[in-house]
């Protein structure tokens, strides 16, 4: 059956209830202005607003009763994103769950595309791409490169690209009995939470959905110490992840670490260079060199490129913001995949001394 999706009185010009579901720590900066894009969906049925808050003092709690009471909160003393959504999705009360970061701003349309494509392709999980806005030139550098292949592989919710299934999507918009028999969010991923619940969602059968038309304001980080940050710990968490899932590694994936790999590889040549007899020395100072120019002209290249389509001034900046995004997540996957594998060395050691 084809036409607009009709909600449970038959009516179609009003849709399903939702439940949105925002996890927030200490965001009493952006927070309102997230809700506020949340209440003023032009949406023709219910909307609940649940606020999972971790934070360290009660800014966030006082927010909520003075400027939003109509929006529920749920504590979450372990402060984690996956623990949050976990507790508000075990109170919210309606059958389509839609996750909201409390760094993005939706537009007023967002919640009656989503569902109306849930509805129409029967996917677990509908999501659409993330549109990095900066008030600062370095934020905006760091749109420009996770818009671009340069900052974000080929993937999908960050670059655009026609609508159809992929392998994750921001944020996401849930049906819940898929989000139940998938067991919610992975409370011990504290990063790429997102990219394990989509891994089980399709591989018990279900659809992630990437529209397009689905269009999420998010605030990037502000400097290179943040960011640095972030992608070391996306980069750490993805490790973590792969160890319980290895067949979803994807080649994008595996860029950053081996260009760290390469760049430790060349450290080691140089250093031999200056060890080794005459002909070899030559020779390994030029390999050694070869690497890290040749990635810079690439990185320089490509930011020439972004520079030259978008002819923004900013995009002098993305050079340094790529270095930065590429060494920082290739280094917190390899101390990612040191930490998995010592993990897995002490559970050996105790499994041996029980038996």
């Amino acid at each position: 059956m084809t036409g607009r999706p009709r909600g449970r009185d038959g009516d179609p010009d009003r849709l399903p209830p939702v439940s949105v579901i925002v996890p927030a720590r200490n965001a009493q900066a952006t927070l309102p202005a997230t809700l506020d894009s949340i209440l003023a969906q032009d949406y023709g049925g219910v909307i609940d607003v649940i606020v999972a808050d971790g934070s360290d003092t009660s800014a966030t709690r006082d927010l909520l009763r003075v400027r939003f009471p109509s929006v529920r909160r749920v504590p979450n003393p372990e402060g984690t994103i996956p623990c949050g959504l976990n507790r508000a999705l075990a109170v919210a009360r309606h059958d389509i769950i839609a996750r909201c970061d409390a760094h993005s701003t939706l537009p007023p349309d967002y919640l009656a595309q989503a569902v109306r494509t849930l509805q129409r392709t029967g996917a677990a999980n509908v999501g659409g791409r993330v549109n990095p806005v900066g008030t600062t030139r370095f934020e905006r550098a760091v749109a420009l490169a996770t818009q671009s292949p340069l900052g974000a592989g080929d993937a999908r919710y960050r670059i655009g690209g026609g609508e159809g299934p992929v392998d994750t999507t921001f944020p996401g918009v849930f049906r819940r009995d898929r989000l139940d028999a998938a067991g919610g969010w992975d409370e011990s991923l504290p990063v790429n939470e997102d990219y394990a619940l989509n891994w089980v969602l399709r591989t018990s059968g279900g659809i992630v959905w990437f529209d397009p038309a689905l269009v999420v304001d998010y605030r990037p980080r502000g400097d290179v110490r943040a960011l640095a940050l972030q992608y070391f710990g996306y980069g750490r968490w993805k490790a973590a992840m792969l160890a319980r899932h290895p067949r979803s590694l994807r080649a994008r994936q595996l860029a950053a670490p081996l260009l760290v790999a390469a760049l430790a590889a060349a450290g080691a040549l140089a250093i031999a260079s200056d060890l080794a007899p005459p002909p070899l020395a030559a020779l390994f100072a030029s390999a050694a060199a070869a690497v890290p120019l040749l990635y810079v002209a690439a990185v320089l290249g490509a930011s020439a490129m972004i520079g030259l389509r978008t002819r923004r001034l900013e995009a002098w900046v993305v050079p340094a913001v790529a270095v930065t995004i590429h060494l920082a997540w290739g280094i917190g996957f390899m101390v990612g995949l040191v930490r998995v594998a010592s993990c897995r060395r002490r559970s050996v050691r105790r499994d041996g001394a029980a038996w």
